[in-house]
């Protein structure tokens, strides 16, 4: 992890927010997920519990090519979503991270999500692609939380849109 400090004109007046970095092992400490369903590389420029950046590098031997369209490679708008929100959860759980709150494993902490809305898709991503992810934590709702989230690629919008995810996870019972 590494730790980055900066100052805009704009925040002269209140501290220096911490933004924070994240190697993909430092991921994968924090998030329950693995191959082939771990869809971000890194995180930069967390700020925890407020937004971060991510990078998802797009490889042809991503296993979703091999069935999405075999002919015409192209990543499944469901798995651009996925790399968004995942990137929400390195945000969140860095909060506890950072904060030194987590005593045990802090990817017990990553919750679900709850509702995808006026997710846009302006742009195919491909094998060699790198999308760029960026999140920005909104209103809490209980144990819900709104985020903005987009996705480009060089300087073109991939995605973008509004996730609500839950901020805990809470195992199910088995129903009859």
């Amino acid at each position: 992890m590494t730790v980055v400090q900066e100052r805009s004109a704009e925040a002269a007046a209140k501290p220096a927010a911490r933004k924070f970095s994240y190697s993909s092992d430092d991921i994968k400490r924090m998030l329950p997920h693995r191959w082939p369903m771990l869809m971000i590389d890194r995180a930069h420029d967390v700020v925890p519990g407020v937004s971060g950046r991510g990078v998802k590098s797009v490889s042809v031997n991503e296993p979703f090519f091999a069935g999405h369209y075999p002919d015409h490679s192209i990543m499944p708008g469901v798995m651009i979503v996925e790399a968004m929100a995942q990137l929400v959860a390195v945000v969140y759980v860095a909060e506890n991270v950072e904060s030194g709150v987590t005593g045990g494993d802090p990817s017990e902490g990553v919750g679900y999500l709850g509702s995808i809305s006026s997710m846009k898709f302006s742009r195919l991503v491909v094998p060699g692609d790198q999308l760029q992810l960026e999140a920005r934590l909104g209103q809490r709702l209980g144990g819900l939380r709104q985020v903005s989230v987009r996705a480009t690629v060089g300087s073109e919008t991939a995605a973008s849109g509004s996730l609500i995810v839950t901020t805990e996870r809470k195992p199910q019972g088995r129903r009859a």
